[in-house]
């Protein structure tokens, strides 16, 4: 009897310590599995952009996800004007989702810098900036640093209605064009139903900071230099077009209209479009905007024979990560591929890569894809591969706000070109005395 109640016990340690060790087997091989499951946890980044998903954001996004599944990217959309703007900043002060944000202009970068939302990206040792995109990524700075990495190469130029050009028998004008000969041009070029001219908002300042950016915004003495006998010149000249020969689009009505410049331009209803590149996005969209006349190109014109005299454009769609984003390195990963030539999905919508290391052959042929017929090629070539010094406005958005009241009301005729450019002086040197270091 003892020696049936040995073996049993026997027999029941070895299955008690069988049973441990088994145990023991599956909690390590539990544990190394749930190691490896956290070692393969995928990082979810956002990225907030202004262009329509549909026009090259989402297929950037859907290339970079089916190649790295441990870091996958979702595309927001905002607009960029200033609902837009303000919806990102909310975001980013909220602590909603944002681990990537693209700045349209210097003054919203610089802000967002100023409320400590841009993290300063050289604390990355592995891409160098300036580099890679060129010396007028330095424009870009924010006190001497990058808190974002521009990636887009464009320039305003002048779009034109190859059709009407021809019927009226001018030339595609060449790329050292004046202010007078664009008035000319929109005098020859208006019919009943349809306008001689027509410019983006975006753009309307464009030509008279072309002599001031070299020079300075603030004049030695520290007063403003936003009035300048080039700047007038551009405000007479618009507004004569505007309500003399009425050759370009009154203001007041793009403004009480909320006018689709580039829809109005691809109907056939201004000979003449004053933009940029971005407009291509809905010029290639045959199907929803259909034109019977082939699109040709021109630069800017000048305002200026100054020799240090600049085009707007340059560098832009710079792209920050969130200084509160809690996967910095996997967003910095996305950010370099994206700069780098992953963004040549935007080419089509006319967002030309900025980056060395980027296919710019490969970018031009997108741009225009299956539409090429439908465009002057020779003339956009001219275009694209000129040599021209370019600038960024570097204004304080605020001094651009004062600006654009101060025009508005003289555009609108509710005040004169005197009163508008002594208001746009006083205000601007208000701003530099209050914002003094």
């Amino acid at each position: 009897m003892k020696k049936i109640q040995k073996t049993t016990i026997a027999l029941m340690s070895t299955v008690l310590v069988a049973g441990l060790a088994a145990g023991c087997g599956k909690s390590e091989e539990a544990a190394g599995k749930g190691q490896g499951e956290a070692s393969k946890k995928v990082v979810n980044l956002t990225m907030w952009g202004g262009v329509p998903a549909e026009n090259g954001p989402q297929k950037v996004v859907d290339e970079w996800n089916a190649k790295n599944p441990d870091i996958q990217v979702k595309y927001e959309r905002f607009v960029n004007d200033d609902a837009g703007n303000l919806k990102l900043d909310t975001a980013l002060v909220s602590g909603q989702s944002v681990d990537l944000f693209v700045n349209y202009s210097l003054s919203m970068l610089s802000s967002r810098v100023t409320a400590k939302k841009a993290l300063d990206l050289s604390t990355f040792k592995d891409y160098n900036i300036e580099e890679k995109i060129g010396p007028m990524s330095n424009d870009w700075k924010v006190d001497g640093k990058f808190y974002g990495v521009p990636t887009t190469k464009s320039r305003n130029i002048v779009w034109l209605n190859k059709n009407a050009l021809d019927e009226a028998g001018l030339p595609v004008p060449p790329p050292d064009w004046t202010l007078n000969d664009l008035q000319t041009y929109a005098q020859k070029l208006k019919k009943d139903k349809r306008w001689g001219y027509l410019i983006h908002l975006s753009g309307v300042t464009g030509l008279m900071d072309g002599p001031i950016d070299a020079k300075g915004y603030v004049k030695a003495d520290g007063t403003s230099n936003l009035d300048t006998p080039d700047t007038r010149k551009v405000f007479e000249t618009y507004f004569n077009m505007m309500h003399t020969d009425k050759s370009m689009v009154p203001l007041g009505e793009q403004l009480t209209t909320k006018m689709p410049v580039e829809t109005s331009f691809l109907k056939g209803e201004s000979a003449m479009l004053g933009a940029g590149e971005f407009i291509f996005r809905t010029a290639n969209n045959l199907k929803d905007n259909p034109r019977d006349f082939k699109i040709a190109f021109t630069l800017p014109p000048r305002v200026s024979d100054d020799k240090d005299y600049r085009y707007l454009g340059g560098l832009g769609d710079v792209i920050s990560i969130n200084s509160n984003s809690p996967n910095k390195e996997a967003a910095w990963k996305f950010l370099k591929w994206y700069a780098d030539g992953g963004m040549l999905p935007m080419a089509p919508g006319g967002r030309m890569p900025a980056s060395k290391d980027a296919n710019y052959t490969e970018a031009l042929k997108l741009l225009v894809g299956e539409n090429g017929g439908t465009y002057d090629l020779d003339s956009l070539n001219k275009v694209m591969a000129a040599q021209t010094p370019m600038y960024n406005t570097k204004l304080p958005q605020q001094v651009m706000d004062i600006r654009r009241e101060e025009y508005e009301k003289y555009f609108l005729k509710a005040q004169s070109l005197d009163d508008m450019m002594k208001s746009i002086v006083k205000r601007h040197n208000d701003y530099i005395s209050k914002n003094k270091k």
